[in-house]
């Protein structure tokens, strides 16, 4: 063998070896996130995928159905937010299809009105009627997309921070997930995806909970280890991906369509979604907002007294169901 075919065979070698380590220090991350944090729900099968819930509270309240945003999973509402609410309301926290413990066909699940279509399926089949629909980020544009395909079995929504029209600058935190080649998203997860989201994990968190400082145990009671898996990452990925221009078409849509009462809350300091664009700017459809002083974007973990009050004073001002 020629010196030059030894140095071609080396270079081949050294990448490999690479993701080799990459994708063993991946099923060790993701074994221990499955460790740290079980589901805590049940199941409901769909078509489109299964989803894990919990459904607590009384059974014959006005039923709350909490939808989380991006990269996250239900554990961002039972932090702190869903037993409270449980006092009075019954509440169903879920999992978005692919996130979390739930499972989703295809990647183009992902795209707003596929979630939307099984996220209904699921209230459905639980015999949820007539609930009110809490999105948070991401959730939020959900939580929209619900109220536009099925108004008649909504009564009314009560958004945090909502994702509701194109932010295409985006936030620097979630750059990265953007990968619109199925395959390159897959490859991406079983190698050197879950290994740099532990690095980064720090400088991420910072900056989306901003100007709060992210909780000594996010990662377990808030459910983040979850997020150290490559189901994890093909699920934001994809999430991310496939939100244009789904989210442009759900905005034309609310001058005409979007017939559900309700309210916003935001953090004048958000600094992952612009409480003006995002917030004040569906008062013009009906959808009254308030930004309150000094907060940041993951408001059911940092706020969960505010976002407990203003979700119950939401639900008191709809009309009767």
């Amino acid at each position: 063998m020629s010196a030059l075919s030894s140095l071609a065979l080396i270079a081949l070698a050294a990448p490999a070896a690479l993701m080799g380590a990459s994708h063993l220090k991946t099923r060790k991350l993701a074994r221990e996130a499955r460790q740290l944090v079980p589901p805590i729900g049940q199941f409901c099968n769909t078509l489109q995928g299964k989803i894990h819930y919990i459904d607590i509270g009384p059974r014959d309240a006005q039923p709350l159905v909490l939808i989380h945003g991006l990269s996250g999973q239900l554990q961002h509402f039972t932090y702190a937010l869903a037993d409270a609410l449980a006092q009075d309301y019954r509440v169903i926290a879920v999992d978005r299809p692919g996130c979390g413990y739930s499972t989703r066909t295809s990647d183009a699940m992902a795209h707003l009105p596929e979630q939307a279509k099984t996220l209904l399926d699921v209230l459905d089949k639980l015999q949820v009627h007539q609930p009110v629909l809490v999105g948070h980020s991401l959730g939020g544009a959900v939580s929209l997309a619900m109220a536009l395909q099925a108004p008649e079995k909504i009564r009314g929504l009560a958004l945090l921070a909502p994702l509701t029209h194109p932010s295409k600058q985006g936030a620097e935190a979630f750059k990265g997930l953007i990968v619109h080649s199925n395959l390159m998203r897959h490859l991406m997860a079983q190698t050197v995806a879950v290994p740099t989201a532990q690095r980064t994990a720090e400088p991420v968190l910072q900056q989306i909970f901003a100007p709060e400082p992210c909780p000594d145990d996010f990662l377990i009671k808030a459910g983040g280890a979850l997020g150290l898996r490559p189901e994890s990452f093909v699920a934001a990925s994809a999430d991310a991906s496939f939100l244009y221009p789904a989210i442009e078409d759900q905005a034309a849509r609310y001058a005409k369509e979007l017939s559900k009462p309700g309210a916003i809350l935001f953090g004048a300091e958000d600094a992952i979604l612009g409480p003006q664009s995002q917030g004040k700017t569906m008062e013009t459809y009906g959808l009254s907002c308030q930004i309150a002083p000094d907060l940041g974007h993951m408001l059911p973990i940092t706020a969960p007294a505010l976002c407990n009050d203003f979700i119950r004073a939401t639900v008191q001002a709809l009309p009767s169901a």
